[in-house]
């Protein structure tokens, strides 16, 4: 750790503000978070098809898809799912920097690394977006096939069945997947953009 006395932050001479000036909306990042088959990739990669269609500058970070490079050293233990948020907050903050609406799909079931997450961007650009579905929902859904295998115990610590999952106590957006369509989830989101001036 002694190392790091010698690096210094290099600024840089484009802003944030000019990225998003020349964008024409600006940066926030929504952070999915629901039990796993709740619908946040579904959800997330809907909306940003409909934020790409309206010009808007986007990037989409999915649980899976960072674990096979960024994270692919991490399991799913309550400090390797603690480090796995913290690295995405990083990148997230990085991503809404460069000026983009950034999605992020992670169950990210502790609270606390959530409000990390929050800490490190910002309130107003940090957009907590929960995916209510219920586990009996979820799991009669199971796309992955990974309730099941987690009731056969051949997966320990899965959310929602051996592992905690906490809610969002107070999340900007719900989006519920069990009563809401996709296109109606899709578009109270874009609506919340709009009505918060993120986006025209």
């Amino acid at each position: 750790m002694s190392g790091l006395t010698n690096i210094v932050w290099h600024e840089s001479n484009v802003t944030k503000k000019d990225r998003q000036e020349k964008n024409n909306h600006r940066s926030a990042a929504l952070w999915f978070t629901g039990l796993s088959g709740s619908g946040k990739s579904t959800v997330s990669v809907a909306l940003e098809k409909r934020l790409h269609e309206l010009g808007i500058h986007t990037y989409r970070l999915d649980g899976d898809n960072v674990r096979h490079g960024l994270n692919k050293n991490l399991g799913f233990s309550p400090e390797d799912r603690k480090e796995n948020i913290r690295r995405i907050g990083e990148v997230t903050n990085l991503m809404v920097d460069a000026g983009l609406v950034t999605l992020t799909a992670f169950i990210s079931p502790y609270r606390e690394d959530r409000d990390g997450a929050r800490a490190l961007l910002g309130e107003n650009e940090f957009i907590e977006v929960y995916v209510k579905c219920s586990v009996e929902a979820c799991e009669a859904r199971d796309p992955k096939g990974l309730y099941k295998k987690a009731r056969a115990g051949e997966i320990k610590g899965f959310t929602g069945i051996d592992a905690p999952y906490e809610e969002p106590s107070n999340p900007e957006v719900i989006v519920d997947t069990e009563k809401q369509s996709l296109e109606e989830s899709v578009q109270v989101l874009v609506t919340y953009l709009r009505e918060k001036g993120y986006i025209v």
